[in-house]
């Protein structure tokens, strides 16, 4: 009696290389050579009769078939991997591998301290920490939660609250306003210096967003400097290059220290703040529930140390 073909054959290397763009680096998360993963590959191309690779000496991505099959499987996929990753940790030790996109904002703010006391207390789940500002999809990219503001977090994801909610600030070094002054309201910044900042993704530049009397008012400031990280905002504004516009819990620090001030308070809007998010149906997975408790506990502990230097960063809400 033969065996019935499986239809899963070639599909873990296909995701890996889809996910990692690269035969190598699907190689090293699948633990094979990479002659294996591109055999597979092959093997599933030649199965379904169509190329799902474009495969270049640098780079390598999907053709519109891939990217199809893709969409399709990902989500499937890791459907089937909680389900078995559920049932095998059933009263065991959460195991597995926890991957997470987080903005560089959340790094200081939160990773830094999580992570370590994360990896303490189960030392049998791997973490990936991916660190992009981008907003990221989640399950095509096969993450199992990310950390962004609460504004940019899809309305179909679980959010877990972080922080407080971000007061934004327009920041410059005392240098900088010795030399150039101190802008009033919002319309004064286009006799300024802006340290600009251009979103990853879109590559558009970010229109400096205020309020007035309720209103909201938007201020496309000129600057020769260009940016598409957060912390580099934050840098060349404490080295006196200009104005940055950043979230406060990014600056707070630097504004304790006298190396940032800001201006322009009175117009600055408020935004929800840092929310651990992620789908529906992976509240189910040991790994994350584990991640969860544990990053509860420590900011919970940091809440209330904070709250003696009137900071407090606000309750964690599931």
């Amino acid at each position: 009696m033969s065996m019935i073909p499986d239809p899963f054959s070639g599909l873990a290397a296909f995701l890996a290389v889809a996910e990692t763009r690269g035969f190598t680096a699907a190689s090293a998360r699948l633990g094979v050579s990479p002659a294996a993963v591109s055999q597979a590959v092959k093997a599933l191309e030649a199965k379904l009769g169509t190329p799902l690779f474009v495969r270049t000496t640098r780079r390598v991505r999907l053709t519109e078939a891939g990217a199809d099959l893709l969409s399709r499987v990902a989500p499937a996929v890791a459907d089937i991997a909680d389900a078995i990753e559920t049932a095998g940790a059933m009263g065991d030790e959460p195991s597995g591998f926890l991957r997470l996109t987080v903005p560089r904002m959340a790094v200081p703010l939160i990773i830094d301290r999580v992570v370590p006391a994360f990896r303490h207390a189960h030392p049998g789940i791997t973490v990936e920490v991916a660190v992009e500002d981008a907003a990221v999809d989640l399950l095509g990219r096969g993450f199992d939660a990310g950390i962004r503001i609460g504004e940019y977090v899809e309305r179909d994801m679980v959010g877990v609250r972080l922080s407080r909610d971000i007061v934004w600030s327009v920041v410059a070094a005392p240098s900088y306003l010795a030399a150039h002054g101190r802008p009033a309201i919002p319309e004064d910044l286009t006799r300024h210096e802006a340290i600009r900042y251009r979103f990853p993704a879109s590559g558009a530049l970010y229109r400096w967003e205020f309020e007035r009397e309720g209103r909201p008012l938007s201020v496309d400031p000129p600057g020769k400097l260009i940016v598409n990280d957060g912390a580099l905002l934050v840098s060349f504004a404490k080295a006196g290059l200009g104005l940055s516009y950043v979230a406060d819990i990014a600056v707070e620090q630097e504004q304790r220290a006298g190396l940032l001030v800001r201006v322009l308070e009175p117009y600055l809007p408020t935004t929800p703040g840092l929310f651990l998010y992620f789908p529906q149906r992976a509240q189910a997975q040991p790994k994350l529930r584990a991640f969860i408790d544990v990053t509860r506990k420590l900011l919970r502990l940091r809440r209330i140390e904070a709250k003696s230097h009137h900071t407090a960063t606000g309750e964690l809400k599931g």
